[in-house]
């Protein structure tokens, strides 16, 4: 599993090996000069010793300063080029699984659960940039260190040096320890946050219904309760800081007063000059940052190889439904634009359901043809609408457009020939005009109008002060319920797609208004409409009737020829009149 991550590791970094290898060049040469400089330190002040020139001694000053000058432009350009390349992969990372998300048939993420998703792309995405950035900086610079120094402090005085490094190893099993006890901290910290930031959206987003129900109190204590879990999680983070950082500093102290208390007599007896001494507490000062970093190094490179997993493992599903390896055209119309429509015996089961949603199922559609299906709640008729444009997989030879199995065709394109209007259409937080021209978002004002003329929707926009310049709250939050539809609706007719699949998407709409819509639709005679309804009334007005029952056809034909036969669609026809009758006696 190691070699598998490492070789990860190595394709993420291949792209940019040339950046990663100026970056390590650039650090070589930091620690050249870390280990240089004290050198340097030490002769200038054994000179002092034994006698020296101010002017020697200024310049070998100056030498340093533009020494360390160097020093630290060469160590903040190395730092430039390996945490850019972090930075690099992930925006690189985000774009890449964003774009393998919209690849994904819709029923993926409902599955897998939209948190899981975005904390796959964003926190996991996160780890990988620090485990590429920071966590190859560190180490590469910590073993750098070590190389360098380390052979620079045995030559001075082997003794000395292993005592004052002898300490070290405690410095790494501390970061270690504590460092694992802070991520999981972190981690509960920023779950916590998490959940604090989900009520405040789901707050604001619900606060008609708080208001309305008088539930203020219970939405102020649950906000208490999660906000005092945040409080605590951060509280017991900066403790946990509080003691390491501490540690670390006391560590080191007693590394550099060991060094001074054996150094001293080294002195004493003369074996190790003053500049000795000096350069070895400079370069056991040195050793204490790459020291201490490197246990939060292995964490994060743990953390990250993890991560890097996860991201794999997203990037590595492949979606249902996906295009053909060599589509056909989509076939060309002569006359009406409108597309035809044939299923042949369309069975359709739901991963990991028990028996099948549709079940040989087989019909045709005549291009220019209005047809409505109905049916019990549950019976199938979503499904059908949905098997349309493939938003759910269909078995091969089972649905045609135009003669054309649709399993044949690119993904693309064959939603090009199908408007899909669910009966709850989503809005986005944009203008209503934005919102109309989604489809086709090159659409000019003039197509927006005449969608909106169409769905009936154009009255209501004259009476808002902004026009189609109206921003449209969250998820259409702003406009009332036959709005929010008919603003879907408008969207699907600009886009002037041969089929037109309305789902329930005139529900809230009033009957008067729903005909005139139908009415307008069908006078363009350019588009084939598969309308599903509740409400019978409407469904009395198209062509022909479809009745699905338990995922099967079991009923076709007009509205006048169905009432006469019994079955499903004369039963429902007769309860859709007698709830009525109640309501107006009620």
């Amino acid at each position: 599993m190691a070699a598998i991550r490492f070789g990860l590791i190595l394709r993420y970094l291949r792209p940019y090996r040339r950046t990663v290898l100026l970056g390590v060049a650039a650090l070589v040469v930091v620690n050249v000069l870390s280990v240089t400089i004290p050198l340097m330190v030490r002769a200038v002040i054994d000179d002092l010793q034994d006698g020296f020139t101010y002017g020697a001694v200024l310049r070998m000053a100056g030498v340093i300063v533009v020494l360390a000058t160097l020093m630290g432009g060469v160590r903040l350009l190395s730092r430039m080029l390996v945490f850019g390349v972090g930075r690099q992969v992930e925006a690189q990372l985000k774009q890449k699984i964003f774009d393998h998300m919209l690849r994904q048939e819709p029923g993926w993420v409902q599955s897998t659960g939209s948190g899981e998703v975005i904390s796959r792309a964003t926190s996991d995405v996160e780890n990988v940039r620090r485990l590429l950035g920071f966590a190859v900086l560190s180490l590469t610079n910590t073993v750098l260190a070590y190389a360098l120094t380390l052979p620079a402090m045995l030559a001075i005085d082997p003794l000395l040096s292993l005592a004052a490094v002898g300490l070290y190893p405690l410095m790494l099993i501390t970061v270690r320890l504590f460092g694992g006890r802070m991520m999981r901290q972190q981690r509960r910290q920023q779950e916590a946050l998490g959940e604090l930031s989900d009520l405040i959206q789901e707050d604001l987003s619900g606060i008609s219904a708080i208001k309305i129900y008088g539930q203020e109190r219970t939405e102020r204590d649950a906000f208490e309760r999660r906000n005092k879990r945040y409080r605590d999680d951060a509280l017991q983070l900066a403790r946990t800081r509080s003691t390491l950082f501490p540690l670390l500093e006391g560590i080191s102290s007693v590394s550099l007063l060991l060094l001074l208390a054996l150094g001293s007599g080294q002195l004493e007896s003369g074996r190790l000059s003053i500049g000795d001494l000096v350069a070895l507490i400079l370069y056991v000062e040195r050793l204490v940052f790459p020291t201490a970093l490197l246990g939060f190094t292995l964490n994060t490179f743990q953390t990250g190889q993890v991560s890097l997993e996860r991201v794999e493992e997203l990037l590595r599903r492949r979606p249902r439904i996906q295009s053909p390896a060599a589509p056909r055209p989509i076939p060309r119309r002569t006359g009406s634009q409108a597309a035809g429509i044939e299923a042949r015996g369309l069975t359709l089961r739901y991963p990991d359901a028990e028996r099948n949603t549709l079940e040989d199922v087989s019909f045709s559609l005549n291009p220019g043809e209005l047809v409505a299906v109905v049916g019990p709640v549950g019976c199938g008729k979503t499904t059908l609408a949905r098997a349309l444009g493939r938003m759910v997989e269909v078995p091969q030879g089972q649905l045609y457009l135009d003669g054309t199995d649709i399993t044949e065709l690119e993904l693309e394109r064959l939603r090009q020939q199908v408007a899909l209007v669910p009966q709850e259409g989503y809005l986005f937080t944009a203008t209503l005009a934005d919102n109309l021209r989604y489809g086709d978002p090159e659409a000019d004002q003039t197509r927006v109008e005449q969608a909106a003329e169409q769905a009936r929707l154009a009255a209501d926009v004259r009476g808002f002060p902004d026009r189609y310049k109206t921003l449209v709250g969250e998820r259409g939050i702003t406009l009332s319920g036959g709005q929010r539809q008919r603003t879907a609706l408008g969207r699907a007719l600009l886009v002037q797609a041969p089929l037109l699949v309305l789902d329930d998407a005139l529900a809230s709409v009033d009957n008067n208004t729903a005909a005139e819509i139908l009415s307008s639709i069908r006078a363009q005679q350019d588009r084939t409409i598969l309308m599903i309804s509740h409400q019978l009334s409407a469904a009395a007005a198209c062509d022909r009737i479809l009745v699905l029952d338990e995922g099967r056809l079991v009923q076709q034909g007009h509205h006048s020829a169905l009432l006469e036969q019994p079955g499903t669609y004369r039963r429902l026809w007769e309860r859709e009149q007698a709830e009525e009758q109640l309501s107006q006696v009620a």
